[in-house]
């Protein structure tokens, strides 16, 4: 990629409606993916055309845009972004912001496939920290809800992250019938390996095969089940996502709940998504979004792309509608979470 000059801290940040000031980006950089999980996509995916889809370069001007309005951190997302064809030139490229103090965070979210090849890379480009999505420890059960993916491959990527001295954090989606059993087990094996763990509620995004009624499990009931034999006292901790932490204290380790549907973490929404296409969705759910690639691929300066974030941030929604219940079972959007990039 072209180098691009690095940008200077922004002096005030971006301020939605509501006053929550806006310095978290969500970045979607392919909606591909080398897994197909059950809660998230439909097996026979079809796929964005690759001229709908944001060059590299296109990628990192957007993501300056951000940055040069007050973004302070930036997490790069999928489908699975690892992934996306020389992902790591966007990434080297980026990290020029971290540099020069403009950029706090520059993290992504992954499966975890594509780790050990790509690990020691994102730690030279400054990657200090990663999610990693992992359901089960089992590998049957592994193979069943990623319907490809080899759970040895991914348990070998953490391994690589970390000795590259990147932290890592499991993201769970708590599947009733599925994994409710696992939860437990995949705590303490987290915790014994330094890493925290975060459940996540099932989301209605996009159609699949299989009844979201049938998946959801809500994580009152999982937070209670684990208090009947671990202490969990409630944390400061935050990451600037919207999790809320505890502390296990049997284990000394740290455990989140992000919970769109038993309740909202709308108030304290600091963040916004743009997916692969170079769309900016204000909420995850909810539809109203703002075109970027028009102005992007209209100009070489920034003043237009910088007017239109400027518009979308100014009608940011309140909050979401999430619904999962068996008078709703279609979708509350129809996009998939690998298009708006989680």
């Amino acid at each position: 990629m072209n180098e691009i000059t690095a940008v200077q801290p922004a002096t005030t940040p971006m301020v939605d409606p509501f006053g929550r000031s806006i310095r978290y980006l969500r970045v979607s950089v392919t909606d591909r993916c080398d897994f197909r999980c059950v809660y998230c996509m439909a097996e026979d995916m079809t796929f964005l055309p690759k001229r709908d889809v944001l060059t590299l370069e296109e990628l990192d001007r957007l993501c300056t845009a951000f940055v040069e309005k007050g973004v302070r951190k930036l997490r790069l997302t999928g489908g699975e972004p690892l992934v996306r064809r020389n992902i790591m030139s966007l990434i080297r490229s980026l990290s020029r912001h971290l540099v020069s103090g403009a950029l706090e965070e520059l993290t992504l979210t992954t499966n975890g496939s594509q780790l050990s090849r790509y690990s020691a890379e994102l730690a030279d480009a400054g990657v200090r920290r990663i999610n990693v999505s992992l359901d089960t420890l089992d590998p049957d059960r592994f193979r069943a809800l990623t319907r490809w993916g080899d759970l040895s491959k991914v348990l070998a990527g953490i391994e690589a992250a970390q000795a590259a001295g990147i932290a890592v954090k499991i993201n769970a989606v708590a599947l009733k019938g599925e994994n409710e059993h696992e939860i437990e087990d995949l705590m303490v094996w987290a915790h014994g390996l330094g890493m925290e763990l975060t459940l996540i509620e099932t989301m209605p995004l996009g159609e699949i095969e299989g009844d979201r009624t049938e998946q959801y499990l809500p994580l009152s009931l999982v937070r209670r089940r684990l208090e009947e034999k671990w202490t969990l006292t409630g944390s400061a901790h935050r990451t600037g996502g919207p999790a809320r932490y505890y502390t296990v204290e049997e284990t000394g380790g740290r455990l989140g709940f992000i919970t769109p549907l038993t309740h909202n973490f709308c108030e304290t929404c600091n963040r916004v998504r743009v997916t692969c296409t170079g769309t900016l969705f204000m909420c995850l759910g909810q539809e109203d979004a703002k075109d970027l690639r028009a102005p992007l691929r209209a100009s070489e300066g920034n003043e237009l792309i910088a007017a239109a974030i400027d518009e979308a941030i100014a009608r940011k929604p309140k909050g979401h509608d999430f619904i999962i219940d068996r008078d709703h079972q279609r979708p509350a959007l129809g996009r998939h979470m690998s298009m708006t990039g989680g």
